[in-house]
């Protein structure tokens, strides 16, 4: 059996996850988490086979708790599954490592067929994935957005923000002291040419970095 943490804040969602993973017959769920701290520290503790985490969860998100599982441990195949078919997430999650990228809208067997293909060293990414490199591969260089110019750090930081997260919340979650939230929320108005919080959100919003 191939055993699998999974983490999505929403419960009907994972309840459903759950059972689209273990009908499969060859996957187990041995772990589920709410958040992404608790994603963190379940992966460590329980050492699966392989990681489906939701890319939007409090506390940390999909990208950084996929960074901490690859730091403490490099073989880890991770999947990031979200709701966001934005060519920002897919390009930073092949940057961090993680090995699968699956929409929530792909049917359910693809994400079945995901865990076992990453469990066996391959890597997947879903054909809505798939489109949006080859659109960004097409594009080069003159078609880049203010995006690209965000480090991933940056990007976290703006989507915690827009959620109405203050500097002291996203510190003590990423384990950096304020002032170097205000720096990066300072970085974030220059490059992004914004004037404050509200339009740091509008902006997110309309960049697909978190619902409306």
């Amino acid at each position: 059996m191939i055993k699998v943490l999974l983490a999505d804040d929403h419960a009907i969602v994972r309840a459903g996850l759950v059972r689209i993973i273990e009908e499969s017959g060859d996957i187990e769920v041995v772990a589920e988490a709410c958040d992404g701290t608790e994603a963190v520290r379940m992966g460590l503790r329980q050492r699966p086979d392989v990681a489906v985490i939701d890319i939007s969860m409090p506390g940390f998100d999909g990208l950084e708790v996929a960074a901490q599982l690859l730091d403490a441990w490099p073989g880890l195949p991770v999947i990031l599954l979200t709701m966001h078919e934005e060519e920002q997430y897919v390009i930073r999650a092949v940057e961090t490592g993680v090995k699968g990228y699956v929409t929530k809208r792909a049917a359910p067997e693809q994400l079945v067929t995901a865990i076992r293909k990453v469990h066996a060293g391959a890597r997947y990414l879903s054909e809505e994935a798939i489109e949006m490199l080859a659109v960004r591969l097409a594009r080069g260089a003159g078609g880049r957005s203010r995006l690209d110019s965000l480090s991933t750090r940056e990007l976290q930081v703006l989507r915690q923000l827009a959620l109405g997260q203050t500097n002291r919340e996203i510190a003590a979650a990423y384990n950096i002291s304020v002032k170097t939230v205000d720096t990066y929320r300072f970085r974030l108005l220059k490059k992004l040419n914004l004037r404050n919080n509200a339009e740091l959100s509008r902006f997110a919003i309309q960049n697909h970095l978190i619902e409306p």
